[in-house]
């Protein structure tokens, strides 16, 4: 099946929600690199993640969320754009123990924040964050929502390694839309009784009809997701040009050429001393010398 969104609503409610499969996108992530088991799993919830909540906020721009904890885990983050393209990567603390393979989210991240960044391409960053106080990425995120934007909101994520997936529902503040004072906690309800194993492996269609099929339930277009990197030679180049003219000299002098790497896709950028020359001149001009 392949990697989408389905956004769908309860009609004559203000009940609306969102639910994502992945597996090609998430088979992207996981190749470039080589985590543990446990940190797989937790990479793909947060994938899942950033997917519903860039569709949730109607985002013309990028989402970014990263997990910055004390444990063996690091850091996580993911990123997602309104073309829908995803990416994702961890990082291990230095000399940690790798996690056990059944290691949850709080067990792997240890104590910190989720920092949840929205960089839109027209107006102001905006960013928000909320304390690692829940066992699962789901009830950190859910907490979120409740403090910073008042909207109730639930979320079911899960990952195996192999395939990813997310249920959203959120109750909107607009109360003339509700023609119905239990639709709210009939969905969660009835939302409540998914099982992982239903996520990871129902299309939308089956899974929406298994848990709201006596409920007046509106689907729309589905949206296609796939794995996108945002590297490229010339947002290197600027990254390089913050070292400043000297610098950047120096270390074409001692190695020969700059060789740097993209952390989330591993595409590797060289500039020869002709390469930082013409930096230098033109910090516009990433292309590479013609030899």
């Amino acid at each position: 099946m392949a990697d989408q969104i389905q956004r769908f609503i309860i009609d004559d409610t203000n009940v609306r929600g969102e639910v994502t499969r992945l597996s090609e996108a998430y088979d992207e992530v996981l190749k470039r690199h080589e985590y543990p088991a446990a940190v797989n799993r937790q990479l793909g919830e947060l994938l899942a993640a950033v997917a519903l909540l860039t569709d949730t906020v109607k985002l013309d721009g990028t989402m970014t969320l990263e997990v910055r904890g004390s444990g063996a885990v690091s850091l996580m983050m993911a990123e997602s754009n309104p073309g829908g393209e995803l990416r994702a990567i961890a990082r291990l603390a230095e000399d940690a123990a790798l996690p056990g393979d059944e290691a949850g989210f709080r067990e792997l991240v240890g104590e910190g924040q989720i920092v949840i960044t929205l960089d839109p391409k027209e107006g102001r960053r905006y960013q928000g964050i909320v304390g690692i106080e829940h066992d699962r990425l789901a009830g950190c995120l859910e907490a979120y929502f409740t403090q910073s934007e008042q909207l109730p909101t639930r979320l079911w994520l899960a990952a195996d390694g192999v395939s990813a997936g997310g249920l959203l529902l959120q109750r909107l503040p607009d109360e003339s839309l509700n023609q119905d004072d239990d639709a709210w906690d009939r969905a969660y309800h009835l939302a409540a009784t998914l099982s992982e194993q239903e996520l990871l492996e129902l299309d939308a269609e089956t899974l929406l009809m298994r848990l709201f099929h006596e409920e007046p339930l509106r689907t729309f277009e589905s949206k296609a997701l796939r794995f996108g990197c945002t590297c490229s030679r010339s947002r290197i180049a600027g990254g390089l040009m913050s070292l400043g003219h000297e610098e950047l000299r120096q270390i074409v002098a001692e190695q020969g050429t700059i060789e740097t790497q993209c952390h989330f896709c591993n595409t590797r950028y060289a500039f020869t001393a002709a390469d930082v020359e013409a930096l230098i001149e033109d910090p516009s001009d990433g292309s590479p010398t013609v030899h």
